[in-house]
């Protein structure tokens, strides 16, 4: 072909390349985006939320728990997750772990006695408990968490 008639490659066409991509790309992000915020209320356990659900994140929240655990995969990784404690050892369970606090167990972190009485170990149980039937796709990974 005669070089002159060749089409080359100009900064019109880079540039017109570059703005076509990023709209394409900031559409397609936009697109999953709303795609995310439509599923929220499906998956959230919105509906069961109840008072109790409130005081217990109350008081997860300020006694820091997840400054030493992890739920739903946020949070510190000095204890265990929590995102499906009620599944896995149930109601009773936690809330004889959480009385004999702190265990002296030699060469492990302590979790503090926070002398909760009846009613904040059954908020924070609730609170537990609904975390555990929000739909997380499957996290965490396995049962132990």
């Amino acid at each position: 072909m005669n070089p002159a008639t060749q089409s080359r490659f100009t900064k019109q066409m880079a540039r017109n390349m570059f703005y076509g991509g990023s709209v394409f790309f900031i559409l397609v992000f936009a697109g999953l985006i709303f795609d995310s915020e439509r599923r929220i209320p499906e998956r959230s356990n919105a509906q069961e939320i109840t008072p109790a659900v409130v005081a217990g994140k109350k008081l997860w929240e300020t006694r820091n728990c997840i400054g030493c655990h992890t739920l739903l995969g946020e949070g510190a990784y000095f204890a265990p997750e929590l995102g499906n404690v009620y599944e896995r050892r149930g109601p009773d369970f936690i809330k004889a772990w959480i009385q004999a606090q702190p265990t002296h167990v030699e060469g492990r972190r302590q979790m503090p006695q926070f002398n909760f009485n009846e009613q904040q170990l059954n908020d924070l149980v609730e609170f537990l408990r609904w975390t555990g039937k929000i739909n997380t796709e499957k996290w965490p990974p396995n049962i132990e968490g």
